[in-house]
């Protein structure tokens, strides 16, 4: 009672106020809520597989040896003075000799840089290096024995047979495998393993071995080959172990897994922002330099067949019709996208089969994986899809394509077959657009995603495995349940 009389009226009714908040506070059962969401945030962290980077460690510098020597030993009269107060004290006559460093050599080199020296992560990438080779040489097999246009058309056959409330993301299939945000995103092409690949704005490739089996390995495997956001990933069927990646500061690298490098390919001044192959030939890149140009670089020669310029702004995607590999698709920052043949491009003044122009610049242009339609995606809110003979056909799909400077544009892909088109929104989900009717008729939602998927990916074998990557490094990979 004492020692309530000698509070105050104010401080007494702070102490009534703070009872009472605690009695609603309980009523609500708000302290017990905050720690469930607490503990499941928690929960969702420890189980999402990610990128581990080893430390770099620092040069050890050896200290100079000071050695003191009198001036009768070193020859000087007994008055000799140095001009800085020092003339007993000199440095061993041998020069300190500066430790090794462990810095790895930078992407910027003109030159060959290998496996080890770009290798980021923790641990050995040596299971990696296997796996690939290994499925090489399954595939080379398969394709020897003449089953790869088999299997593609069970594929297409498959794909049309696809329930897309079949798709499901599950909490093992998603995984941070670099840092920044991704710009491109691959399937190996191979039909016993799914194996992703992605490069990201920092020169970052990164490898994610979905079906990693090993106990304390999540598969994540990150290198640094290139100085700059990386522009473009190819690899071609017939030659897995040759992964070619491109990047926005002009280089052109090749990772060589038999021979554990990533070897200069092509070096420029210019900008890089495309690269691509066509499936019957895995000696020849198409890429895109500087505003507007397009080259072909033959390995068999080691220098560029063909320059031209094609477009009047940069090139973003370039892509080849599946059924005839001289039809290319191109899509440019001018508002345009073009198909070309190869076979009747002329070399002053290029003539396109057929142009489609949007209202701004086009961020992608892919053909169906039967050949007989083209989606181009355009930053003025639109999908188009362009079909039928010489793709006279063109319909405007409305779709929200404004992602802002910190998200990867939106680029819609092609699934299994002609149905759908899967593209990004900016609601944390996946837009399937039917082409036939004109419209988005379903979306792909998960509690899981954290993130808005930009950039996509369908496996070429496997009918129902899709990859979606994020701004944030994350990937994800529905599956058909």
């Amino acid at each position: 009672m004492e020692s309530s009389q000698q509070l105050t009226e104010y401080e007494l009714k702070r102490l009534d106020n703070i009872r009472r908040n605690d009695q609603l506070m309980a009523s609500l059962k708000i302290h017990s809520k905050v720690a469930e969401l607490s503990a499941a945030s928690k929960r969702q962290r420890v189980g999402i597989k990610s990128y581990k980077v080893s430390p770099e460690k620092k040069p050890k510098t050896e200290a100079p040896i000071v050695i003191r020597r009198s001036l009768r030993t070193r020859g000087m009269p007994p008055d000799h003075s140095d001009s800085k107060g020092l003339s007993d004290i000199v440095e061993a006559t041998d020069k300190v000799v500066k430790s090794p460093t462990s810095s790895k050599p930078s992407p910027r080199a003109l030159g060959p840089l290998s496996v080890r020296d770009a290798y980021r992560g923790t641990g050995s990438d040596k299971l990696l290096i296997e796996r690939i080779m290994e499925v090489s040489k399954k595939e080379d097999k398969k394709f020897g024995d003449k089953n790869g246009g088999d299997l593609m058309e069970g594929v297409r056959e498959s794909g049309s047979c696809l329930e897309l409330e079949s798709l499901s993301l599950d909490p093992e299939n998603i995984a941070r495998v670099v840092p920044g945000r991704i710009l491109n995103v691959r399937f190996f092409p191979c039909s016993d393993r799914r194996i992703i690949v992605v490069g990201n704005k920092f020169g970052n490739v990164g490898f994610w071995d979905v079906d990693s089996g090993v106990q304390e390995e999540d598969g994540v495997y990150l290198y640094h080959p290139h100085p700059g956001p990386v522009s473009g990933i190819s690899i071609h069927k017939h030659s897995l172990p040759k992964i070619f990646t491109s990047c926005y500061d002009g280089f052109i690298r090749l990772m060589d897994a038999e021979k554990e490098v990533f070897d200069l390919v092509y070096s420029t001044d210019d900008t890089i922002y495309s690269l691509s192959q066509r499936s019957d030939d895995a000696k020849c890149l198409y890429f895109s330099e500087g505003p507007g140009g397009l080259n072909i670089w033959d390995d068999r020669v080691g220098k560029c067949s063909a320059q031209w310029n094609l477009h009047e702004s940069r090139i973003n995607t370039i892509d080849f019709n599946s059924e005839n590999f001289n039809i290319m698709a191109t899509s440019s920052s001018d508002g345009t996208a073009c198909i070309w043949d190869l076979r009747s491009i002329g070399a002053d003044k290029p003539k396109s089969l057929k142009e489609v122009r949007h209202k701004r610049a086009v961020h992608s242009a892919y053909f169906s994986p039967s050949g007989c339609s083209l989606a181009t995606t355009s930053m003025d809110d639109t999908v188009g899809i362009l079909s039928g003979a010489n793709f006279d056909d063109n319909s405007m799909i409305k779709h929200y394509n404004q992602t802002g400077r910190w998200i990867s544009s939106f680029r819609a892909i092609w699934g299994w077959d002609d149905s759908y088109v899967f593209i990004g929104n900016m609601k944390r989900g996946v837009d399937v657009i039917s082409p036939a009717q004109r419209r988005t008729i379903f979306t792909l939602q998960s509690p899981h995603m954290s993130a808005i998927p930009c950039r996509f990916d369908a496996h070429p074998y496997n009918v129902g495995v899709l990859a979606g990557a994020t701004s944030g490094g994350q990937v994800y990979m529905w599956t058909s349940s």
